[in-house]
C-alpha cells in the first residue's frame, strides 16, 4: 500500500509504524502497531475496518485481530492503513522503502 516510512522535509503526517519491520504483517507475528504523529502523547483514536477500536489514547497497539488499521491524531490527521493478515503462508519484505535494484532478503514463513 505504499507505506514510507519517510516524509518529504516539513510535512507533517501521521505514520502507523509496524513491529516486527516486515510486510505482511501477520497476526502470529504478536504485531505491535505504533501511531507517530506531533501533538500531545497518547491522544491517538485507533480503527480496525473502519470502525473506532481499542484502548482510546494509547499510541501503541497490540494487535489481536486481523483487519485493516489506521490511526488519527489531533493535529496531524489520519495515517495510511495497514493490512495485518492471518495468512498460514506469507512471503515478507522489509517495511522500509525499496528501490529498484537494491538487494532485498524475502522471508517465506508458515
Amino acid at each position: 500500500s505504499g507505506w514510507c516510512p519517510l516524509s518529504p522535509a516539513g510535512a507533517q503526517t501521521t505514520q502507523l509504524l509496524v513491529e516486527p519491520p516486515w510486510r505482511p504483517p501477520v497476526l502470529w507475528d504478536q504485531v505491535t502497531l505504533t501511531c507517530q504523529g506531533s501533538g500531545t502523547a497518547n491522544a491517538t483514536t485507533w480503527y480496525r475496518n473502519g470502525e473506532r477500536w481499542g484502548q482510546e489514547g494509547h499510541d501503541h497497539l497490540s494487535v489481536t485481530e486481523s483487519g485493516i488499521y489506521e490511526c488519527d491524531r489531533p493535529s496531524t490527521g489520519r495515517s495510511p492503513s495497514v493490512r495485518v493478515t492471518d495468512a498460514q503462508l506469507v512471503l515478507q519484505v522489509p517495511v522500509r522503502a525499496l528501490l529498484e535494484g537494491d538487494t532485498v532478503t524475502l522471508r517465506c514463513r508458515g
